[in-house]
């Protein structure tokens, strides 16, 4: 790191922390903090709403994932639009009928308070492990850039975001959101141009498509039908569907985003703004990605990618072993680097017969590289037994690191750091709302004056926070960061769902019911989570069809069971 990339870093998360602050001095009420004053226009409620859910992780994982695995992820969101249509059809007015803080009163006004509680806990138990998670995600970037301990990393970036969202609830995480979200796409967008001109001279957009694609990795769209498949058309058409319908509708921290809208079509104005905008968001960073594992085609990328990981593999009795195999990587790489220009000349010159030889001999040299990789990883597990052997996390911020001019790397370092502080923010400040709003006030002090509710608000923002550095000190990659996120809200964004969808669009389905299904169908999910190969998208699907069914069936069998409140009826 240069100076210009430190005053670059710093400058901009500084500017956009005090912005924040400085924009939010004025707020004294319980309402302001917990919602804001209802003053946003839609622009802010859209940016804020993409800065929610692009956090760390999206950064980190995402371009390493597309390194992988390839562009298939982006299936994930295909069924956001959708999802964003029915959330301001549906969602939308009735929170604002009710003038809710939460979306989880509404379920008591429609069915009783357990369930409300229920399905506050839910959202809690999910999303604070996910907060963990987002806080651990930079960490890693810190740590390894700055040979800081981990974990105290994660306890200082932790207090620092803490502090921060404390300082101005719901008001100052919308307010810096746009700021964060405007730093995010213009490093997005420089990054991608950046990448494309350190490509050869002779490989063009189209060429670095194809060499690409004849390695799998423009792999957009899969029509294939597996439920085992994380990522095809049919499991992001529905499972990524009703798992945008829940975060969105549901998740507090979303919800909370836009019930601080001037009014319903604000609302709704940012929500669709943000669903027209994620998948071309998504698709560049994945791109990037892509173009990345062109640029390692050319240039040697290393067997490892987390580098003081494989350094200290080979300060162990196994570094004659790696040292072998890196040999043997030397070797792989530059056959499959002469395949790559064979198979670029080949296209450059239309040449069918070279481009089918080149193409072929490009994926055997991929699939040897693949193997020795896969060696490598075999001889660090032997060196170093606790070690870490997913290192697509750390794809994305090694090429930042080595081969990105100055400026550029402490920009998109303020990225990832700024969609960090967005994130883990909204977070902080929506489980903290929630157990002031759903547990404390409902069930311990109802009767708390404003001044009570707003400093238990913040005392439950910092619990929340450090909780979630508490998780983060002990998290593990599980397969990368991204799906880590996207798999927790999958085990219990379903159930929440469905019972929404019970309050929603069956009114003769009463609380005891809803209540009984979504705990059945929630025990189930986690069941399905740990005995079958199921694909994770698929638990939102499996949750909310149980709760919906079940609570059909359980009404016949307890036509007593519960209430349903007039005014939830009507909504």
């Amino acid at each position: 790191m240069t100076a210009i990339d430190w005053t670059v870093l710093v400058g901009t998360i500084a500017f956009i922390a005090i912005y924040g602050v400085w924009k939010t001095r004025h707020v004294q009420s319980a309402q302001s903090y917990l919602r804001g004053d209802d003053d946003l226009r839609w622009p802010t409620i859209g940016l804020s709403i993409m800065a929610t859910q692009a956090s760390a992780i999206t950064f980190l994982s995402v371009p390493g994932q597309a390194y992988e695995d390839g562009m298939r992820f982006v299936q994930f969101y295909f069924g956001l639009p959708i999802a964003m249509v029915i959330i301001s059809a549906v969602f939308v007015p009735i929170y604002y009928k009710l003038n809710v803080f939460t979306a989880y009163e509404y379920l008591e006004k429609r069915f009783d308070p357990k369930t409300r509680v229920l399905a506050a806990t839910l959202f809690m138990i999910g999303r604070g492990l996910a907060a963990g998670i987002s806080i651990y995600a930079p960490a890693i970037i810190l740590s390894t850039l700055m040979g800081w301990s981990l974990n105290l990393t994660n306890l200082v970036l932790g207090t620092v975001v803490i502090i921060y969202t404390v300082s101005g609830g719901s008001k100052a995480v919308s307010q810096t959101q746009k700021q964060q979200m405007m730093v995010i796409m213009g490093g997005i967008v420089v990054a991608a141009i950046v990448i494309a001109y350190r490509l050869p001279d002779d490989v063009s957009l189209g060429t670095a498509t194809s060499l690409a694609g004849a390695l799998g990795r423009i792999n957009v769209v899969d029509f294939e039908f597996d439920l085992n498949n994380r990522y095809n058309f049919w499991s992001g058409i529905t499972g990524g569907l009703f798992l945008a319908l829940s975060y969105f509708g549901t998740d507090q921290s979303q919800v909370q985003r836009y019930l601080g809208g001037r009014s319903v079509a604000e609302s709704r104005l940012g929500l669709l703004f943000n669903g027209m905008l994620k998948i071309p968001m998504q698709f560049l960073i994945l791109f990037i990605g892509v173009l990345v594992f062109v640029f390692f085609l050319f240039e040697r990328p290393p067997v490892f990618f987390n580098q003081p990981t494989l350094d200290a593999a080979k300060r162990t009795a196994q570094g004659p072993a790696i040292e072998a195999l890196e040999a043997d990587w030397q070797r792989a790489f530059e056959a499959r680097r002469d395949q790559a220009v064979a198979l670029t000349a080949a296209l450059d010159g239309g040449d069918a017969l070279a481009e089918a030889a080149a193409r072929e001999g490009l994926q055997a040299s991929h699939a040897r590289m693949n193997a020795i990789r896969a060696e490598a990883k075999a001889v660090i597990a032997k060196a170093l037994p606790s070690a870490e052997l997913k290192d697509s996390d750390y794809i994305f911020v090694s090429f930042v690191l080595k081969y990105l001019p100055p400026g550029l790397v402490g920009l998109l370092l303020a990225v990832i750091l700024s969609a960090a502080m967005s994130s883990t923010a909204s977070e902080l400040n929506a489980l903290g709302s929630t157990s002031v709003v759903d547990l404390y006030k409902r069930l311990l002090r109802p009767d708390a004056d404003d001044a009570h509710t707003l400093l238990a608000s913040k005392l439950f923002t910092v619990f929340w926070g450090c909780l979630a550095v508490a998780f983060a000190t002990f998290a593990a990659l599980v397969d990368n960061l991204i799906q880590a996120v996207n798999i927790l809200g999958s085990i219990f964004y379903g159930v929440i769902l469905g019972i929404f969808l019970v309050a929603f669009f069956l009114k003769r389905v009463r609380g005891t019911p809803t209540f009984a299904a979504a705990v059945i169908a929630q025990g189930t999910v986690v069941a399905l989570f740990f005995t079958s190969e199921i694909g994770f998208l698929w638990f939102n699907v499996i949750g909310c069809s149980l709760v919906v069914g079940l609570a059909l069936a359980l009404q016949v069998v307890l036509p007593g069971g519960g209430r349903a409140h007039p005014e939830g009826e009507s909504a």
